[in-house]
């Protein structure tokens, strides 16, 4: 049984920095009229999108996660990529004639990002089905992909009574209000930051309250203010690990997710699963690109001592000592 099925976008992001302030030049009384245009003074292309993002950290963290996405004819190289660190990419299609989704972000020296996404092959994904993998997977993630394919994973899960967890983050600005609100009220966990998670609020028509009642699980990530994680509705809040550096904020979302979910798939109580997701994005946060960074679960385990402690750190090392001996055994 696949431990945990990642659907969502699969793109590739071209990242741009610009030298300055974007809240120096955007006039809120000419905002009507906005027409702006940024001289950049850096371009990199590297592969993104929700889903590997966050297969990337599980995949780090010692995790076979699988894919369930469309990409398009120029994906090939890194399909094989994504093959060798362990993810498992067999329910990933190839869109003929379709290019693979891209995100263009731009961040400033305050590290705030303006950004657009073209979905390219992604719009293909309702084309893909929960029905169709061969294993049932413990839990499915559904994140920002084409409206029709998340609405549809969610209406298969439900059928087939495998939990979910909802992750729309991005794609609030977009869904209405009734698709949201459909995802949120099954789901066995929600994911989004402090701003979508008051969107999701705004257009549902539910209160936060509304949602802790129907969820059990509901993970707000606060930017340098950590993280809130909700039990039934009681908060845990998650801190911050200082970073060494900020290079970029890119993905920094996808790598809490992944870290979260490694602690989470593996029976760690919330906390230390918070705690995980925390130092995972700060991996993330100091390097360039939301796959730029690289650790072996030793050293992610001996920072994790050294932010957190020994006694969230032993839990943690059962968790590696699991599944190391689990693929030992494979």
């Amino acid at each position: 049984m696949p431990e945990i099925v990642l659907t969502g976008s699969v793109a590739y992001d071209y990242l741009m920095t610009y030298p300055g302030k974007f809240s120096d030049v955007c006039l809120p009384e000419h905002l009507d009229s906005l027409s702006l245009s940024f001289l950049v003074d850096s371009l990199v292309k590297r592969r993104g999108g929700i889903a590997p993002n966050i297969a990337y950290t599980l995949a780090l963290l010692g995790e076979h996660p699988t894919i369930m996405a469309t990409v398009g004819e120029d994906f090939a190289p890194d399909l094989r990529l994504l093959a060798e660190l362990g993810i498992d990419t067999s329910a990933i299609k190839v869109i003929r004639g379709k290019a693979t989704a891209s995100f263009f972000a731009t961040t400033d020296q305050v590290q705030a990002q303006i950004a657009s996404f073209y979905p390219g092959a992604m719009d293909d994904a309702a084309s893909l089905s929960i029905h169709d993998l061969p294993e049932r997977p413990r839990v499915v993630m559904i994140s920002p992909n084409s409206p029709d394919a998340m609405a549809k994973y969610v209406r298969e899960c439900r059928e087939a009574q495998i939990p979910y967890f909802y992750d729309p983050s991005q794609q609030v600005a977009r869904l209405s209000g009734e698709p949201i609100r459909d995802g949120v009220v099954t789901a066995a966990a929600l994911f989004c930051n402090e701003y979508e998670f008051a969107v999701i609020q705004q257009k549902t028509g539910l209160s936060d309250k509304d949602i802790f009642a129907r969820v059990p699980l509901v993970v707000v990530t606060r930017g340098a203010k950590g993280a809130s994680i909700y039990d039934r509705g009681e908060e845990i809040r998650i801190p911050v690990v200082p970073p060494k550096q900020i290079a970029d904020p890119t993905g920094v979302g996808d790598a809490f997710r992944g870290g979260f979910l490694k602690g989470y798939l593996h029976g760690l109580d919330l906390e230390t699963s918070g705690k995980m997701g925390a130092l995972a994005a700060t991996y993330c946060l100091e390097s360039q690109g939301p796959e730029g960074h690289f650790y072996t679960p030793q050293e992610f385990l001996r920072r994790f001592r050294e932010a957190f402690g020994e006694e969230a750190a032993a839990r943690v090392a059962e968790v590696f000592e699991q599944s190391t001996n689990s693929a030992d055994q494979n």
